[in-house]
């Protein structure tokens, strides 16, 4: 007899300010959609709050949505941080599987409702980028209603510099690195879309079911066309985080405050790890080796602890090793999650951050439209290699070896002209990005569209007049 048995769901009901969402959809102009913006994880909190923003500026009625997934003050400040509101809680949590099952179904429904009590208005959520939510949002959205969303942050793919091939950093050592940037900045690069994982997956599904592409540049809209999406569904608008930085307000307490060691240097390199691909065990081994290499060598270090990275630590006997270093080293501060974005925002400008060592995406972004601090990426590949073969903010750190990443890292520390190069990089993530959005959308409601078209639509036109179809939904 089989033991194989599937648990039954165990989902939390979500939260519904029912009387708010009505309020805002019948106290709008009926020619305007509803926006439904969706949150998830953190970087969701600074980079949707200027569709917030914007929405209410161009008198646009919005509805917050969260996952709920970050329900804690530390993880979760964010929505508090830039005022957000949500009017939906979908209260989800467990593991990838059972995230997606809950976003699925919970989305799904709040859809049917939302069109079997407003079958007049049209509602346009809009996910972010590559994370679980935008994948699942658009899903669950596009099968339960038949109609598009909007993808903030559209068509990233990861890419990796062919100069890559040239030698197996897993088993030798860079000869040349200055030769190594530079074939990066300046040579050919190809599709590598195996990471970050599952973040590849999640924007592919994502943009499957999405009738707006807002790409953040023209790479992005490169990969789009390229996959077959309609050109008319892409508009290359910029990345709202551009806006985040002159939106988000200060910090309620000063990371100097929190963490004072931090005054010591003018030359941090901030550590930060998560992506899944840097949790394996010879990867991180590595990178966690290759950074207290470079504390013993002087260079100032800061390291985030993640939640990921607190598991990593754990899972592979190095936390201790880690913490003890931090004892033993005065230019080694290790410390939890910064609760506020602001405080980050803060630190890179102050003048006391070098470099930021990375695998986040958004920081790519950040450190490009901040320009002061150097962004070293601990990534084989990247989703935003326009960072680096167009503007030359970003440098791949591969996380191959502890000697490849302290030999690279201490290279660019050392050398003034590529840290001249970097410092000057051009900007290339636009300004007032919301607007941008919001004005594209004002556009199509006052064409009178829908965010989905048949196929005889897409060749002739859509006929606000020819909406009805048969129920199958």
């Amino acid at each position: 007899m089989s033991s194989f048995e599937i648990p039954k769901p165990d989902f939390i009901p979500p939260k519904i300010n029912e009387k708010e969402i009505r309020k805002v959809i019948e106290g709008s102009d009926e020619s305007k959609w509803i926006l439904m913006v969706a949150i998830g994880t953190k970087p969701d909190f600074y980079k949707q709050a200027p569709l917030l923003y914007w929405a209410n500026k161009k008198n646009i009625p919005v509805i917050c949505t969260t996952t709920g997934q970050h329900y804690d003050n530390l993880l979760g400040h964010g929505i508090e941080e830039f005022q957000m509101n949500p009017l939906i809680d979908l209260q989800i949590k467990g593991d990838l599987l059972q995230k997606s099952v809950e976003i699925f179904y919970k989305i799904g429904h709040i859809g049917k409702w939302l069109q079997k009590e407003y079958p007049e208005r049209v509602v346009l959520p809009i996910p972010h980028g590559d994370t679980l939510t935008a994948a699942i949002v658009s899903a669950a959205w596009f099968l339960s209603t038949r109609s598009g969303v909007g993808q903030n942050e559209a068509g990233i793919r990861g890419m990796h510099p062919k100069s890559f091939h040239e030698i197996n950093q897993l088993k030798e050592t860079i000869p040349d690195v200055q030769d190594f940037i530079q074939k990066q900045w300046h040579g050919e690069w190809e599709l590598n879309r195996a990471e970050p994982w599952p973040e590849q997956w999640d924007t592919f599904i994502a943009g499957a079911g999405a009738s707006y592409l807002f790409a953040s540049c023209e790479t992005a809209r490169g990969h789009l066309l390229r996959e077959g999406y309609p050109d008319k569904s892409i508009r290359v608008v910029g990345n709202t985080v551009v806006d985040a930085i002159n939106l988000v307000p200060k910090p309620e307490t000063s990371a100097f405050d929190d963490f004072p060691d931090l005054e010591k240097y003018d030359d941090w390199i901030r550590v930060d790890v998560h992506r899944r691909g840097n949790l394996t065990a010879k990867r991180f081994k590595a990178i966690v080796s290759g950074v207290l290499d470079l504390v013993k060598d002087g260079v100032p270090i800061t390291w985030c602890e993640l939640n990921a990275t607190k598991r990593a630590l754990e899972e592979f006997n190095l936390r201790k090793k880690v913490l003890q270093a931090h004892d033993k080293y005065d230019n080694f501060i290790f410390t939890p999650l910064w609760r506020e974005y602001g405080q980050v925002i803060e630190f890179w400008k102050s003048g006391k951050c070098f470099a930021e060592l990375t695998d986040s995406g958004s920081i790519q972004e950040e450190l490009n439209e901040i320009q002061k601090v150097l962004c070293l990426t601990l990534r084989f590949n990247t989703d935003r290699p326009e960072s680096i073969f167009n503007a030359h903010s970003n440098v791949l750190v591969p996380p191959s070896t502890p000697e490849n990443i302290k030999n690279i890292v201490e290279f660019i520390k050392d050398d003034p002209e590529t840290i001249k190069t970097m410092r000057n990089a051009k900007k290339i993530y636009g300004e007032n990005v919301g607007e941008k959005i919001m004005d594209w959308l004002l556009e199509e409601m006052d064409k009178k569209v829908r965010p989905f078209s048949w196929a005889h639509e897409r060749i002739y036109g859509q006929d606000p007049h020819d909406e009805e179809t048969v129920n199958f939904m």
